[in-house]
C-alpha cells in the first residue's frame, strides 16, 4: 500500500515559507518523500524563478505521488489580495488559519500521513483575532475531539542531531513559569514524552532526562525550592509509572556530547532551557515537533524570516529534516 503524501502548508506567504517549500520540493522531488502544498499557488510560483512552471494544482492529496517528480503539487487554497514579501500583513491571516486547519483535517482522516508547517508569524494572526500562542496549541485544539492513545498533548519537542528536548512550558514569560510548574504537568510531559519515543522514534525503554529549573539543579532547596518541592516529586510518580526518568539535572552540564549519550531525551522547563542547546548544536537542522496528538507534525525550527524574504537566500535545510522525520514518524506509527 502506497503511503499517504505529507500536507505542507505555506506559513506566512509574505516570509521564506515559498522559497524554502520549493527549495525542498527541488532537492526532494527525485528521492521524496511526496508532499503537497496546501496554500496559495501564486505565492508559491513567485517563490521560483521557473514560475508557474514547476507548480501543479491538484484536486486531491492522492493525485500528488503520481506528480511529485515533475511538478510540485498543490492543493490551491486562494489569498484574498496580493502578497508582498518581507511584508506581513493580518489580510493573510485567515488563509493561514484556514490552510493548517484543512491540513489538520486531512490528517486526522487519513487522506495525509502527516502535517509539516512551514512558520507563521504570531502578530498579523493576533491582530486579525487568533487565540493561540502559536500552531503548536492551536493543533491541540483542532485536534482535542479525536482519540490518541496514551498521555495527551499538545508538547514541544525540538530535535538535532542526536539530541532531543522536551518542554514542559513553551511560549510563557520567564517570570511565570516557575508558578507553572506542577508535579501533574511534569508528569504528563514526561509520559507524552516517553510514549512518543517508543511509538513514534522506535525506541523501546526510552531514557528522560529532567533538567532543574535553578542554578546546580536548586543546590538541595539552597538556591530554589522548584528541584525539592515540584521536579522531584514528578520524577519519583514517573519512574512509579514505568518511565526511566533521572533528574534533576542541572542544565549547564546536561547537553554536551558525553551527556547526550546518557539519555534519550531532555525534559526542560522552559522555553530557551530547551532551544539554546538545540540551536547551538544544529541551527539549520532542527526540527520543531509536536507531540502527544492523534496526528504527526513537524516544522522548521526557525522564524518566517522576513528581513531575507523575496532575496532568494533562505535555506530550505530545516524543512527538508521536518519533511523527513516526519514521513519516518509516519512510517513507523502505520508499521511501515
Amino acid at each position: 500500500m502506497t503511503a499517504a503524501p505529507l500536507a505542507v502548508t505555506l506559513g506566512d506567504p509574505a516570509g521564506i515559507g515559498p522559497e524554502i517549500i520549493v527549495k525542498a520540493w527541488s532537492a526532494l522531488r527525485h528521492e521524496g518523500p511526496a508532499f503537497v502544498v496546501l496554500g496559495d499557488a501564486r505565492a508559491l510560483a513567485s517563490a521560483s524563478s521557473a514560475g508557474a512552471a514547476i507548480i501543479r494544482p491538484v484536486g486531491l492529496p492522492a493525485e500528488a505521488a503520481a506528480v511529485f517528480e515533475q511538478a510540485l503539487p498543490v492543493l490551491d487554497l486562494p489569498l484574498n489580495s496580493a502578497v508582498i514579501a518581507g511584508q506581513p500583513s493580518a489580510a493573510a491571516a485567515p488563509a493561514i488559519v484556514r490552510w493548517i486547519e484543512t491540513a489538520a483535517g486531512l490528517a486526522l482522516s487519513g487522506v495525509v500521513s502527516g502535517v509539516v508547517t512551514a512558520p507563521i508569524a504570531k502578530a498579523p494572526l493576533y491582530e486579525a483575532g487568533f487565540g493561540f500562542p502559536g500552531h503548536t496549541e492551536f493543533l491541540g485544539e483542532l485536534t482535542a475531539a479525536a482519540s490518541h492513545p496514551g498521555a495527551r498533548g499538545p508538547i514541544m519537542m525540538l530535535t538535532a542531531q542526536d539530541l532531543r528536548v522536551t518542554l514542559v512550558t513553551i511560549h510563557e514569560p520567564l517570570a511565570s513559569v516557575p508558578s507553572l510548574l506542577t508535579v501533574e504537568r511534569i508528569v504528563n510531559a514526561g509520559l507524552v514524552t516517553a510514549q512518543a519515543l517508543v511509538r513514534d522514534f522506535g525506541i523501546r525503554t526510552p531514557r528522560l532526562a529532567v533538567t532543574g529549573l535553578n542554578p546546580h539543579a536548586g543546590e538541595s532547596g539552597s538556591i530554589g525550592r522548584e528541584e525539592v518541592d515540584v521536579i522531584r516529586p514528578a520524577i519519583r510518580v514517573l519512574r512509579d509509572q514505568g518511565v526511566d526518568a533521572t533528574g534533576p539535572y542541572p542544565s549547564d552540564s546536561l547537553f554536551h556530547a558525553e551527556a547526550r549519550t546518557r539519555y534519550d531525551a531532555a525534559l526542560c522547563m522552559y522555553h530557551d532551557q530547551a532551544l539554546i542547546p538545540v540551536k547551538m548544536l544544529d541551527f539549520w537542522g532542527g526540527v520543531n515537533v509536536t507531540l502527544g496528538l492523534p496526528i504527526i507534525r513537524t516544522s522548521p525550527d526557525h522564524g518566517v524570516g522576513f528581513d531575507i524574504a523575496g532575496r532568494g537566500v533562505a535555506r530550505p535545510d530545516s524543512l527538508m529534516a521536518a519533511i523527513r522525520l516526519a514521513a519516518q514518524m509516519a512510517a513507523r506509527r502505520h508499521g511501515r
